[in-house]
């Protein structure tokens, strides 16, 4: 895979961002870094939802993207697309560009007490998973593997951060695990 940059969307935490960029380099076996974009995601935001129109971020990322980087934003806005209420994340199969939301990976978001650690874990996952898609995979029948769709936190959880070895080998990773 092309070397990857994380990119802030909205007031993204740091930390995420920097535990987000060390899975996707682990994962993808590339560079990875965190670059700022200076890209204000008020356009995308829909008031009767008060959510952020996924694909609307990633156009704009993808306009941004003149040399053809793989473009992972992350953000604390919560998104949705049009037929579903909300999304973890979006990607462009086989292209450029990715959005993936920490705002529903957060425990309090549930009323259950905050995590860090899970919090961390689950935002890697669906970066990786939203890298994945970009690197052209679709989802995975292996629960275990973080390419399975996941429309809750739970499905989250149960899954890994590796990549089965059917996914490995299409993305064109040699090992049949990747380090979590």
């Amino acid at each position: 895979m092309k070397p990857i940059r994380v990119v802030p969307i909205g007031r993204a935490d740091p930390r995420l961002l920097d535990a987000a960029s060390r899975a996707l380099a682990r994962a993808f076996r590339t560079s990875c870094a965190t670059i700022e974009a200076n890209l204000d995601p008020a356009f995308a935001h829909h008031p009767e939802r008060n959510q952020y129109h996924s694909t609307a971020i990633i156009e704009q990322l993808a306009k941004r993207n003149g040399d053809g980087t793989v473009i992972i934003g992350i953000t604390p806005l919560d998104l949705y697309i049009p037929i579903l209420t909300f999304v973890f994340g979006e990607a462009q199969l086989g292209g450029s560009c990715a959005v993936v939301s920490y705002h529903r990976l957060h425990q309090q978001f549930y009323g259950l007490p905050a995590d860090e650690l899970l919090l961390t874990e689950r935002l890697e996952k669906e970066a990786v998973h939203e890298a994945g898609h970009v690197a052209g995979l679709t989802h995975c029948d292996d629960y275990e593997c973080v390419m399975a769709s996941s429309h809750a936190v739970e499905w989250l959880d149960l899954k890994g951060l590796a990549m089965c070895s059917v996914c490995s080998a299409v993305a064109g990773l040699r090992s049949h695990a990747v380090a979590q």
